[in-house]
């Protein structure tokens, strides 16, 4: 584990030094989850749900239109997350 001291510029953003993201495997395009938790800031990398799941599953047909399956499937989901 490693650790830094590093500046806040002045849009709030720091850059993380090489070794800290050699350590955590942070490459260019990742994305990090941020929590406060009272003075104390967390980040921690996020994996794509893409590729966790990678050759999980095996899709036999594309829907013809995708736009209107999104739609359904949001449609679903937010009514079961109403009950």
């Amino acid at each position: 584990m490693g650790s830094a001291i590093v500046k806040i510029d002045e849009k709030g953003r720091v850059v993380l030094p090489k070794n800290i993201r050699e350590t955590a495997n942070l490459k260019e395009g990742n994305y990090v989850t941020i929590k406060a938790e009272g003075k104390t800031i967390i980040m921690e990398p996020t994996e794509p749900v893409a590729d966790k799941y990678y050759g999980a599953f095996k899709v036999t047909k594309w829907p013809e239109n995708m736009d209107e399956f999104i739609v359904e499937v949001i449609n679903k989901w937010w009514s079961l997350k109403a009950t």
